[in-house]
C-alpha cells in the first residue's frame, strides 16, 4: 500500500468516530472585534497516537488529485517565527505539508513567518479574528487577553515536555484549551515542543536575588511575571528583535529556546554568560490555532487530516530539538562562552514567587480557577512517578558514565 494512502486511511479511520462537545466557560476576555457570532461546538481529539505518527522529515506536497471528490480549500497561517528558525518554524510547515500530502494536495495551507502578515506577537487574534483561518504560536505570549492561556504553552515550575503531552493528551488538557479557545473563537491542537528550554542569556554574572534587581531581561508569558516578582524589568520581543537588543544593551538578559535556536539567532555572539535551567519553560508546547467558524466548515475528513498532522508535528519538533541541542550546546561552550547553573536561591525565590501569583490568578481569572486545581494535582502525581523510575534512572547515568 501506498504511504500517502495509508496514512490517509489511517486518518480517517482512527479519528472518524471520535467527538466531545465542549460547553463555554465564563465571560470572554476583551479581543479587539472578536467574532460577532457564537461559534459552532467544536470536535477536539482523542488521547490515541494516530498512526500518522512522528518522521524525522515532511515530504514535498501532492498535486491535487484529477476527479478528487474533496474540495480544494486553500487556507493561510501566520506564524510567531521568522524562517531561519527552521526547527520552530517547522512546527508550522511540517504540519502544513503533510496535510497537503493527506488531502492529494486538495488542502492547502501557506505558512507565513512572523511580520509577513501580521507581528509574530498577535497570531490568536488575528486567528480570532479571522484575518486568516489558522496560527501556529505559543499560547502563553496571550496570557494578557487570560493568564489562563499559559497553561496551553508552559507554566514555571511545571510539566516537562512528556507530562505536557500526558496532560494534553490524556489529562484532559486539550479539552481544558478548547474550552477556553472558544471564548476566541479559536480550536487549537499542540503542534510542537520544543523540550526544556535554557534559562536565558545574560550580560554579566549573577548569583543572587540582589544581583536580579533592575535587571532588564527579554522573557514572555508567567515567567516574565514571576522574574518581575524578584526584581526583573522585563519585556517580550520576538525572536528576530532579541540579538539587536542584547548586543546593543537595551537588554540585559534574554531567554529564547535553547542552544539550536539560540545559536541561529546569534545569541552567543551577544553576551557570554547562558544559564540553565529554563524552570519557567520545563516542557513548552507550540500549538496550531484554527478559526473556529473557518474550522467546522471542513470537511470531517480534513479536520482529521490536521489532527494527524499536528501530532506529528507535536512529536517531530521534541525530537528534533533533543538530536540537535547538544551539538550546539558544545560548539557554544568551544567558544568560550560560561555555563552557568541557576542557584538554588533565585531557583527558591522564583518558585515562591511563581505558585503565589498562580494563587493570585484564580482569583482573576475564571478559566484560571477551573483549570488550575486539575492540572497541579495531575502535575503532582506525574512528578512522583517520574522521580520513582525516572530520575533514580537519569542520576545514576549521570554518576556512572560508561
Amino acid at each position: 500500500m501506498k504511504r500517502r494512502e495509508f496514512l490517509r486511511g489511517a486518518a480517517a479511520g482512527i479519528f472518524g468516530g471520535l467527538g466531545l462537545t465542549l460547553a463555554a466557560c465564563g465571560q470572554p476576555p476583551a479581543v479587539t472585534n472578536p467574532p460577532t457570532a457564537a461559534p459552532a461546538q467544536p470536535t477536539t481529539a482523542g488521547g490515541e497516537a494516530p498512526t500518522a505518527a512522528a518522521t524525522t522529515a515532511a515530504p514535498t506536497a501532492q498535486a491535487p488529485a484529477q476527479g478528487s471528490s474533496m474540495p480544494a480549500i486553500e487556507w493561510r497561517m501566520g506564524t510567531s517565527w521568522p524562517i531561519s528558525l527552521d526547527t520552530i518554524y517547522g512546527g508550522a510547515t511540517v504540519l502544513a505539508e503533510r496535510v497537503a500530502e493527506l488531502s492529494n494536495g486538495m488542502f492547502k495551507i501557506t505558512t507565513f513567518p512572523a511580520g509577513e502578515l501580521f507581528p509574530g506577537l498577535e497570531v490568536l487574534q488575528n486567528v480570532s479574528q479571522a484575518t486568516v483561518e489558522a496560527g501556529h504560536t505559543a499560547l502563553y505570549y496571550y496570557v494578557g487577553l487570560d493568564p489562563a492561556w499559559a497553561f496551553a504553552t508552559s507554566l514555571p515550575f511545571g510539566l516537562t515536555a512528556q507530562q505536557q503531552n500526558a496532560w494534553l493528551y490524556h489529562g484532559g488538557g486539550e479539552q481544558a484549551i478548547n474550552k477556553l479557545g472558544e471564548n476566541f473563537g479559536v480550536i487549537c491542537f499542540a503542534a510542537g515542543n520544543t523540550g526544556t528550554q535554557m534559562g536565558g542569556w545574560f550580560r554579566r554574572e549573577i548569583n543572587t536575588v540582589a544581583d536580579l534587581q533592575g535587571l532588564k531581561m527579554r522573557i514572555p508569558g508567567l515567567g516574565a511575571q514571576v522574574m518581575g516578582r524578584i526584581g526583573v524589568v522585563t519585556q517580550t520581543l520576538p525572536g528576530g528583535e532579541i540579538f539587536q537588543a542584547l548586543s546593543t544593551g537595551a537588554i540585559d538578559a534574554a531567554e529564547w529556546v535553547g542552544p539550536y535556536d539560540d545559536e541561529k539567532l546569534g545569541l552567543p555572539d551577544a553576551t557570554e554568560y547562558y544559564y540553565t535551567p529554563g524552570w519557567w519553560e520545563p516542557g513548552p508546547s507550540l500549538h496550531a490555532v484554527f478559526n473556529l467558524d473557518a474550522w467546522n466548515k471542513l470537511p470531517k475528513e480534513y479536520q482529521n487530516f490536521i489532527r494527524v498532522a499536528a501530532w506529528e508535528s507535536n512529536m517531530n519538533m521534541l525530537a528534533k530539538y533533543d538530536a540537535l541541542n547538544n551539538d550546539a550546546l558544545e560548539r557554544i561552550v568551544a567558544k568560550g562562552k560560561k555555563l552557568r547553573p541557576y542557584s538554588d536561591e533565585i531557583l527558591s525565590a522564583a518558585r515562591k514567587a511563581a505558585f503565589e501569583l498562580f494563587a493570585e490568578y484564580e482569583g482573576k481569572s475564571a478559566a484560571f480557577k477551573e483549570i488550575f486545581p486539575g492540572w497541579n494535582t495531575f502535575r503532582q502525581k506525574i512528578q512522583r512517578w517520574h522521580q520513582t523510575n525516572e530520575l533514580p534512572f537519569n542520576m545514576f547515568v549521570k554518576n556512572n558514565p560508561y
